[in-house]
């Protein structure tokens, strides 16, 4: 017995339709919180290195 195809209807489960969710909302939202954190990471990045550069110096 071939299992090809088998695991596609092993994921639909139940009589009910799910709605599928607004993808574009969601790579949207995604994109700005990635551009959010890397901001963050390089700011934080920044002001360590500052205080590094300034402890050893002083």
């Amino acid at each position: 017995m071939s299992l090809i195809g088998s695991r596609r209807r092993a994921l639909q489960r139940g009589a009910t339709r799910r709605r599928q969710p607004n993808r574009w909302r969601q790579s949207n939202f995604d994109r700005w919180l990635d551009r959010a954190v890397d901001i963050a990471v390089l700011t934080a990045l920044a002001v360590g290195g500052v205080a590094l550069v300034l402890h050893l110096l002083l």
